[in-house]
């Protein structure tokens, strides 16, 4: 399953406001991280900073966290905001202390760095009790949007990662092509 990156050279496709809010909203990704105005927080997989600049007017700081640093450069190119740091990383091996983040999202990327060594890793620089936010296409779903299905986890799936690595569950829905999980830190 899953494991590909998002193809910059459709990085414009991640600026559609019409397209990314049908499937996630801002508020829903705000709402899930509940952040505190000087929470610093992940976004994993961040594009072009799409929801990184949703988030960004809510919390002291942000982590824009992308495997891809050309995703950097057009997120550069765009303007990155002043509370808003470009980490180049994969997820399983993220630079922060332990216990450094107060919350962490993931919108639409959560298929491509599933394995149990990222989740272990967010259980490490999650503080205790923060949340971590997941919105991803659902294997449920029929494929005509997103990457294919077999790449694709469902919310039982992630449920099950993020028990496994200690994380308490606070809610978990299936909804029309996508999934959305929001759990605790160890």
């Amino acid at each position: 399953m899953g494991f590909h990156t998002f193809d910059v050279e459709k990085a414009d496709r991640l600026e559609r406001p019409g397209v990314r809010y049908r499937w996630v909203s801002a508020e829903e990704v705000i709402g899930g991280l509940d952040p505190a105005a000087d929470a610093a927080v992940a976004d994993l997989g961040s594009g072009t900073g799409f929801y990184t600049d949703d988030v960004a007017p809510h919390v002291g700081s942000v982590y824009g966290v992308d495997v891809q640093t050309e995703m950097h450069d057009r997120y550069r190119e765009k303007g990155v905001p002043e509370n808003v740091e470009l980490v180049a990383s994969d997820v399983a091996d993220l630079p922060f202390d332990d216990d450094e983040l107060d919350g962490a999202f993931s919108t639409m990327t959560f298929h491509e760095f599933a394995t149990p060594a990222s989740i272990a890793e967010l259980a490490r620089v999650l503080r205790g009790g923060s949340r971590l936010a997941i919105f991803d296409w659902s294997a449920d779903g029929d494929g005509d949007d997103g990457p294919p299905v077999d790449e694709r986890y469902d919310a039982s799936d992630a449920v099950e990662m993020l028990e496994t690595a200690g994380f308490a569950i606070d809610s978990a829905s299936t909804r029309t092509e996508t999934f959305a999980v929001v759990a605790r830190a160890p």
